[in-house]
Parts: C-alpha cells; sequence; structure tokens
C-alpha cells in the first residue's frame, strides 16, 4: 500500500512540474481532520509553488471567511487523506466529491479558470 502511495505521490509532483526540492502546497480547510463528508476539492490556476488544490469537508465554502483555507505540504496528504491523492493529477478547472462509502463525483467547472 505505501508504494502505491509513493508512485501516485511521484506522479502529482510530475504532474506539477516542480523540482523536488520545492515545497508543493495544497490549501485544505481543518475539517478535514473531523470525519465529515463529502471531501470536496477543486483546482484553480496555479500561483508559484501553490497548486491550485483547495480541499475541505462537508457542504459548501463559507463566504467571507477569508482565513477557511490554510496551506499545507502535499505529503501531509499521504498520512491525512490519502484517498485525495488520485484527483491531485487532475488539470484546472476540476473539481471532485467523494466519501468513504464508496461515492465519486468528477466534474469540469468552466468557473474556477476565470478570473
Amino acid at each position: 500500500m505505501f508504494q502505491e502511495i509513493k508512485n501516485s505521490f511521484q506522479l502529482i509532483k510530475a504532474s506539477f512540474k516542480t523540482f523536488s526540492n520545492y515545497p508543493i502546497l495544497i490549501a485544505i480547510n481543518e475539517s478535514i481532520y473531523n470525519s465529515i463528508e463529502p471531501i470536496n476539492g477543486l483546482r484553480h490556476p496555479a500561483e508559484g509553488n501553490v497548486t491550485g488544490w483547495y480541499i475541505w469537508s462537508g457542504g459548501e465554502i463559507p463566504q467571507g471567511q477569508e482565513d477557511f483555507f490554510k496551506p499545507i505540504h502535499v505529503e501531509h496528504l499521504i498520512e491525512d487523506l490519502p484517498e485525495c491523492l488520485k484527483y491531485l493529477g487532475l488539470p484546472f478547472g476540476w473539481r471532485f466529491k467523494i466519501d468513504r462509502k464508496g461515492y465519486e463525483d468528477i466534474w469540469y467547472d468552466s468557473g474556477l479558470l476565470q478570473n
């Protein structure tokens, strides 16, 4: 299992086209640590070493909460949320919604690419 996760992580790093000595950051909400479902992810265009991924659990993103997301190194998902790793290779503009019972929805959202 660990080797499979490690291989997934190597593919993810390659898809972000970064060098290994630069940190790869994603934005998460701490709700992912509370077993709240569903788990949601969306990808805006990347900026610098930030991948554009935003991952949270529960419903919609609350409006007006500037501090809802916190940056973490993508390596932490291997331990904290390995079920999300396979989605991190999706291109900009894509979203996913999953739960721990096997539900999975993946779709393109062109609104994520508009300024």
